[in-house]
């Protein structure tokens, strides 16, 4: 049952970094508080503390309100782009189990977002569309996470804890407020070093519950966040199975999403039977066309070159540079454009209302957003994707520099 709060937290991170992605490569209004009480002053280590060891909710129904900022004013036409981009209010339903649903409502109909705990489903109702992910995978067993959730970690851990994420982030302490009409607390997190375009990042929490209550992102030299999710109204009653299905009307387009992993199939072959390809001259001995990857992209060093298979092609991932500030590139086959779909939502009509740019004479399309950019073209049959938490200038240099 302690599940569904480390779960629920978890739920709303990775919604966060993957409205992010969709945007780049991926959580600004603050909603407003409710009129509760505020909790006592705190340390952080000890309201940490508190809220792991609370008593489990049986589950958690709640009124949210979403907004992003990641692309500039006026970059989508009004009353027309989805909610996910443009920003709105809904619910969000959590059970125990790590079963979740999220529903934005908007003009141009509903997106939902749930999970089982396995799978990502994103349902987006104006262009009757479902996307579905599988979610990362952890390294530990079953068993070991099942003991890990039974036992809470002591304030001696999480002060350790806290101490090595101070060696990389700034941390604002555990600052007491009232929201969606509960006592919480709340803590900003700023890298120290090497963060790119991000700035901060907020998360409170119910201080008596544990139940995450906002989740925010802010860009660099911002005060207003990008990127935030947060909870008005809330209440921790159990919620039955129904309302974290969803349910697409018949006719709708199923599509999945296949994030890039490394070469090989999981789902054909166990992990012990995979062998890591890495390192320049591996990675170029295994692909099937010329791979670009100099020493250096817009100053900033190779560090990692991987072998990755992405939607059955073979493919290359080259880091450049460390921590948040680093440079991805991913390089396969090029393929035929998909057919465009009458009811839109393809990834060939989300290209088509992109900028186009011309790398050096090869045509490209441009995503820039308020913490990252990602830049795709083609050149002599390879497709390449330049992303990162830099500015439009440093990955338009970097994808210059691809030869």
């Amino acid at each position: 049952m302690s599940r569904i709060r480390s779960l629920s937290r978890a739920r709303l991170t990775i919604l966060v970094v993957a409205l992010a992605g969709l945007a780049v490569t991926a959580a600004v209004a603050s909603a407003a508080l409710g009129g509760g009480e505020t909790p006592p002053p705190r340390p952080l280590a000890e309201a940490v503390q508190r809220a792991v060891t609370a008593p489990p909710p049986a589950g958690v129904s709640a009124r949210i309100e979403f907004a992003n900022r990641l692309l500039p004013a006026g970059a989508l036409p009004e009353g027309e782009a989805p909610p996910l981009l443009a920003g709105a209010s809904g619910r969000l339903w959590a059970r125990p189990d790590g079963r979740m649903r999220l529903e934005l409502q908007s003009r141009r109909g509903d997106a939902q977002v749930a999970s089982d705990g396995r799978a990502l489903t994103l349902y987006d109702a104006s262009s009757k569309t479902v996307y579905r992910a599988e979610m990362p995978k952890g390294e530990k067993s079953e068993s070991r996470r099942g003991e890990d959730r039974r036992r809470p970690p002591t304030l001696a851990e999480i002060e350790r804890k806290l101490a090595r994420l101070s060696e990389r982030a700034r941390l604002s302490g555990a600052r007491p407020e009232s929201r969606a009409g509960r006592p919480a607390y709340s803590v900003r997190v700023a890298p120290r070093n090497d963060g790119g375009l991000l700035g901060a990042a907020e998360i409170a929490w119910d201080a008596v519950r544990g139940v995450p209550l906002r989740a925010a992102v802010y860009a660099k030299g911002e005060t207003e966040p990008v990127l935030d999710l947060s909870v008005t109204d809330v209440s921790y009653d159990a919620v039955p199975l129904s309302d974290v299905a969803v349910e697409p009307p018949v006719g709708t387009r199923v599509v999945r999403v296949d994030s890039p992993g490394e070469e090989g199939d999981e789902r054909s072959r166990g992990k012990k039977d995979r062998k890591r390809v890495t390192g320049l001259a591996a990675v170029r001995k295994a692909l099937p066309f010329g791979l670009a990857a100099p020493e250096k992209l817009a100053s900033l060093p190779r560090r990692e070159v991987r072998l990755i298979a992405h939607e059955g092609r073979p493919g290359a991932l080259v880091i450049y540079g460390r921590g948040l500030a680093a440079i991805a590139v991913i390089e396969q086959p090029a393929q035929r454009s998909e057919p465009r779909d009458e009811r839109g939502g393809g990834r060939e009509d989300v290209l088509r209302e992109l900028p186009e740019i011309s790398v050096d004479g090869a045509k490209g399309t441009k995503l820039a957003t308020a913490l990252g950019t990602l830049i795709r073209f083609e050149r002599d049959g390879v497709a390449y994707a330049v992303a990162g938490s830099v500015p439009p200038a440093t990955a338009e240099a970097a994808a210059r520099e691809l030869r």
